[in-house]
């Protein structure tokens, strides 16, 4: 594959296959991390209302557009719409918070973080909202249906706010109830992936509808294991010994590994890293290719094993159920 990007239905936008990944990026460090990762080449940050960094980020961007290392229009930013401003009295209003926090005039993909409408938080009670209501430890459901969510989504790709919109973590069932209303399809669906949980299937269909997948936690249980049991007790794929035998045959780290087995099935990835060599080597995985057995070898990785569930997190919902 010689491509760096896919082009996105509607627009036609190229959006990298490989960006930088914003989960978990301390605030005290980001500005300079998003700044430095320009400098080594990436041109998509991927964002969420959620990580509470949405500032940090956008002052490392807009410090590499002041300096002339990039252009506006060569940078790809994605962020999410959060759990809370699903009511379609909330998503104008969650979107410009957003748009204003990182100090830019349009987001080139705005994306829906979850299809879970929770009661509405106000931002001056909580900001990020998280997934409870201030004072409680229960979480509360809005009546937010989607197809009211979705066309104020639409809105802002009609006022030139979001050149493009989105999903994540949804299955066949929410997209294909998505499809049947929507104005503008989905341009992106961001899912967990990795070789615990290749998604084959969900992969193919959402391919085949003409919507590009990301895939985030492309190494597995490393982000998780502060987080989940299963994230405490997976063998680490950055250290299996089939991603490791395969990675010393090409010369390669187990991380470029992983992430090309996730390009060369046209999947977006994107990882983040705080030291510049990785960062480096992160995006070097395009002059290279696996082989058909490498690929059958990580095949045989798959358990179904997923990471990022908010029951395991405790908060009695099988989402993925």
């Amino acid at each position: 594959m010689s491509s760096q990007h896919v082009e996105l239905n509607r627009t036609g936008d190229k959006m990298p296959l490989v960006g930088f990944g914003c989960w978990k990026v301390e605030n005290n460090i980001a500005e300079q991390l998003i700044y430095d990762a320009i400098k080594a080449g990436y041109r998509l940050f991927d964002n969420a209302c959620d990580y509470g960094n949405e500032v940090e980020i956008g002052r490392g961007i807009n410090r590499a557009i002041k300096e002339g290392i990039v252009k506006r229009e060569e940078l790809f930013v994605v962020t999410k719409l959060w759990n809370t401003f699903h009511s379609k009295e909330h998503v104008r209003a969650a979107f410009e918070k957003q748009r204003k926090a990182f100090g830019l005039d349009y987001i080139d993909l705005y994306l829906i973080h979850f299809p879970v409408p929770l009661k509405y938080v106000a931002p001056d009670a909580a900001y990020p909202p998280g997934w409870y209501e201030p004072g409680k430890n229960v979480i509360q459901f809005e009546r937010s249906p989607m197809h009211e969510c979705w066309p104020e989504m639409e809105k802002l790709v009609d006022d030139g706010l979001a050149r493009n919109i989105g999903i994540s973590n949804f299955n066949v069932q929410a997209i294909l109830d998505l499809l049947s209303y929507c104005k503008h399809k989905p341009a992106a669906l961001q899912v967990e992936i990795h070789p615990y949980l290749p998604q084959k299937r969900l992969v193919e269909w959402v391919q085949a509808q003409g919507i590009h997948i990301t895939a985030y936690s492309s190494f597995g249980p490393g982000s998780y294991v502060d987080l989940t049991n299963d994230g405490r007790t997976a063998a680490p794929l950055l250290q299996h010994d089939v991603i490791k035998s395969i990675a010393q045959k090409k010369g390669r780290t187990p991380a470029q590994v992983l992430l090309r087995w996730a390009i060369e099935r046209n999947i977006a990835v994107i990882p983040k890293s705080s030291h510049e060599e990785r960062m480096r080597s992160n995006h070097d995985v395009f002059s290279w290719s696996l082989d058909v057995e490498d690929k059958k070898e990580i095949e045989k990785l798959d358990q179904g094993l997923r990471f990022n569930d908010p029951d395991s997190y405790g908060f009695d919902l099988p989402l993925f159920s």
